[in-house]
C-alpha cells in the first residue's frame, strides 16, 4: 500500500465531493494515500462503508479528478473501507462540528407545512415546493413526520434508504432534495402503528441523527392535526415557522385555523396560509370552484397572515405526484406548478436572520 500524498493529486482529489456527506474526500481522510510514479497514480480510496450506495460515483469523480493532473497516464483505484476507529473519529468530528444541527442559533429556516385535517395535499405541496427551491440554488432538505400516513419517499419518487454511518444516517436525494421518512424504514407499503411517544422519538432522530449538512432550508411535512407529532415539533424546534395548507372549503379552513393555533402555544409563528385545489380552471377560462371559495382568505383573516398561494387543480400535479414527478419540475408552465414556484420564491426572499449572530469569529 502506498504511503504518501502527491501534492498535485491531493489538489485535485480535494475538488471531489462525497455525495452524501457533502464534503470533499480529501478533508473526509477517505484518500489516505496516493502517488504519481511513470505517468501513473495509484489511489488508496476508502469508503465509509461497505455497502456504499454512491461507490460507483465517488470512483469515477475520483479517476477523473485524478486524470485531469499533468503527467497523469493510467489512474489504478485501490479500493477499501475506512478501519473502524477511522470512522468513529470522522463521526465524532462531524458531530463536534456542528453539536445541534438546529438549535436556536441555526442560520437553517425551518418550516413546518401543517393542516388541520387530512386530505388537502399538504404532503404534495411539502414535495413540490422543495423541489422548486433546489431549483433555485437553494440547499433543502425534508423531513416526512407523517409518520403514519408517509408518503414523500413516493412523491419524490424515490426508494433509496439512508446510509448509516456510524451512529449517524446521510439522508438519500431525490430531485436535488434531501430526504428522510419512516417509509424507508419499512418492508412494501406496511403501516405504522406507533404511539407518542415512539412518534417523538422517531421525530427527534430525524432532527439530530441524520447528516443533514449545510442547509438553507428544512421542510418539515407534518401529519394532519393537533397530535402528538405537532407537540413535539414545538418542543423540538420552537423556532420553526408554519405554513398551513387548506382547501377553499369552510370546514377545511376552520379546521385549518385550529393547526395554526396549537403552533402558536408552543412558541412557534404562522408564516402564512397556502390554499390548494383553489378551482378547476375551464377551457372557457371559467373557474370551477370544485371545493367552495373563500377559505383561504378567511383562514388567513383569523389568523392575521398573509395568504400566500391559491394553488389551481390541477391534472398534471396529480399525475406528478403519482410517477414520483413534481410537477414544478416536469411541467413548469403548469398553473399549480406557476403557484407553487411563485410561492417557493416569495419565501426564497423573506428570509431574515435580523438579531441572530453569524458562525464566524474575529481574527
Amino acid at each position: 500500500m502506498v504511503t504518501s500524498i502527491d501534492p498535485a493529486l491531493q489538489r485535485a482529489l480535494a475538488t471531489v465531493i462525497d455525495p452524501e456527506i457533502r464534503r470533499p474526500l480529501t478533508e473526509l481522510d477517505m484518500i489516505p494515500a496516493a502517488t504519481l510514479e511513470g505517468g501513473i497514480a495509484r489511489i488508496r480510496l476508502e469508503l465509509t462503508v461497505a455497502a456504499c450506495p454512491a461507490a460507483d460515483r465517488i470512483q469515477a469523480d475520483v479517476v477523473q479528478a485524478a486524470s485531469s493532473v499533468p503527467g497523469v497516464e493510467r489512474v489504478e483505484i485501490d479500493l477499501g473501507v475506512m478501519a473502524p476507529e477511522t470512522r468513529q473519529a470522522l463521526v465524532a468530528r462531524l458531530r463536534g462540528s456542528r453539536p445541534q444541527q438546529f438549535g436556536p442559533d441555526t442560520l437553517t429556516r425551518i418550516i413546518a407545512v401543517a393542516s388541520g385535517k387530512g386530505g388537502v395535499g399538504k404532503s404534495t405541496v411539502t414535495a413540490n415546493l422543495a423541489v422548486a427551491l433546489a431549483a433555485r440554488g437553494l440547499a433543502v432538505g425534508v423531513i416526512d413526520a407523517d409518520v403514519h400516513g408517509y408518503s414523500i419517499p413516493a412523491l419524490l419518487g424515490t426508494d433509496a434508504k439512508p446510509t448509516r454511518v456510524g451512529d449517524m444516517m446521510m439522508p438519500p436525494q431525490a430531485h436535488g432534495v434531501r430526504l428522510v421518512s419512516i417509509g424507508m424504514f419499512v418492508d412494501g407499503n406496511r403501516s405504522v402503528s406507533w404511539r407518542g411517544p415512539m412518534l417523538h422519538r422517531t421525530l427527534a432522530q430525524f432532527v439530530t441523527d441524520v447528516w443533514w449538512g449545510d442547509l438553507d432550508v428544512l421542510l418539515i411535512d407534518m401529519p394532519p392535526g393537533t397530535g402528538d407529532v405537532a407537540i413535539s415539533l414545538g418542543q423540538l424546534l420552537p423556532h420553526a415557522e408554519v405554513l398551513v395548507v387548506t382547501t377553499p372549503q369552510k370546514a377545511a379552513a376552520d379546521v385549518a385555523e385550529r393547526a395554526a393555533e396549537v403552533a402558536r402555544q408552543t412558541g412557534q409563528s404562522v408564516l402564512g396560509v397556502v390554499e390548494n385545489m383553489a378551482g378547476l380552471p375551464q377551457p372557457d377560462g371559467s373557474i370551477l370552484d370544485l371545493f367552495g371559495s373563500g377559505g383561504g382568505d378567511e383562514a388567513a383573516r383569523r389568523l392575521d397572515v398573509p395568504l400566500l398561494a391559491r394553488i389551481p387543480l390541477s391534472v398534471a400535479l396529480r399525475e406528478g405526484g403519482d410517477a414520483g414527478a413534481p410537477v414544478v419540475r416536469e411541467a413548469p408552465a403548469d398553473p399549480a406548478a406557476a403557484a407553487i414556484i411563485a410561492l417557493a420564491e416569495s419565501l426564497r426572499g423573506t428570509r431574515s436572520i435580523s438579531g441572530r449572530s453569524l458562525p464566524i469569529s474575529p481574527a
